[in-house]
């Protein structure tokens, strides 16, 4: 594909729906950090009430109330959205950079391997989040209604995914450092 097609980018219909996902995607996450953040709020500030009403539904027996628990998760469920918002912000970048012509750039090449760490580093938050609400288990069997399922395992596709990140980042960092050559010997 030459410069004149890439620079028409701005008119393909599939840049344009990267474009607007990713958009729709970044508000998505913005909506959803602040309502976890005011649970999060919400879960600490009433913690006490929260803690009596359970008591006085459940009787004197039951454990406290793992608001500490619940706040770490809630917390790291924002850490996790705050990587998907620069994520797609990321993926939204290179997009445009396609669609004014200029894929090679390392800038894109730098874009791609925070995406993957940032891939990755979600896999680390989601790890520690299987770990606080694991010890929230005995908690939460002490109710009657509750029920409490985790799945952890690996996830190959997103090992995958990570993986071609950092390989795309090479790629990209080649294919700039290689037109970089080209037009210092035109």
């Amino acid at each position: 594909m030459t410069t004149a097609a890439l620079s028409n980018g701005r008119n393909d219909p599939l840049l344009l729906a990267g474009r607007i996902l990713t958009l729709i995607m970044q508000g998505l996450m913005a909506i959803a950090a602040f309502a976890v953040a005011i649970a999060g709020i919400a879960v600490l500030f009433f913690r006490d009430t929260i803690n009596a009403e359970i008591i006085a539904e459940r009787g004197p027996d039951i454990a406290a109330f793992p608001a500490w628990s619940i706040a770490a998760l809630l917390l790291l469920g924002l850490a996790l959205i705050a990587a998907a918002f620069v994520f797609f912000g990321k993926l939204r970048a290179i997009i445009n950079s396609v669609g004014d012509g200029d894929p090679f750039a390392p800038e894109n090449a730098e874009r791609l391997t925070a995406m993957a760490w940032l891939s990755l580093g979600a896999y680390g938050i989601m790890a520690v989040m299987a770990g606080v609400a694991f010890s929230m288990a005995s908690w939460i069997e002490q109710m009657d209604d509750a029920d409490m399922s985790m799945d952890v395992g690996l996830d190959l596709t997103g090992i995958l995914m990570i993986i071609i990140l950092f390989i795309l980042a090479r790629v990209f960092r080649h294919g700039a450092a290689m037109r970089e050559d080209l037009e210092g010997t035109v």
